[in-house]
């Protein structure tokens, strides 16, 4: 299955809601990606530009994309932006295949 990292950031509100009634939002992202045959492999806080980092693993783009949007859509987050990982092995075949396209640079 396909794996993919989450970043994102907490409102100002929700931060207060956590502060006055702390929860581990681990779990509640587990359940999201189980909902759609998927599997949490960490779920990370951190300093910087986002406030969390999450690897996630799904069945496929379409049941990831299920997911942040449903999280996305729940308003508590001021931002999310979800990256698709490739492993070595893809990477390896897509520069196998990157080869055989003729890329012409704009106006040469």
């Amino acid at each position: 299955m396909p794996l993919y990292l989450s970043k994102f950031s907490y409102t100002p509100e929700t931060w207060a809601r956590l502060i006055s009634n702390p929860e581990d939002r681990g779990k509640a992202a587990q359940t999201y990606i189980e909902s759609v045959g998927g599997k949490l492999h960490g779920f990370w806080y951190a300093f910087g530009t986002h406030d969390g980092y999450n690897i996630w693993e799904a069945p496929d783009d379409v049941s990831m994309a299920a997911v942040a949007l449903a999280i996305s859509g729940g308003g508590a987050l001021s931002s999310m932006e979800t990256t698709v990982l490739l492993t070595v092995d893809e990477t390896m075949e897509a520069l196998r295949k990157a080869e055989q396209i003729k890329y012409r640079p704009p106006g040469s």
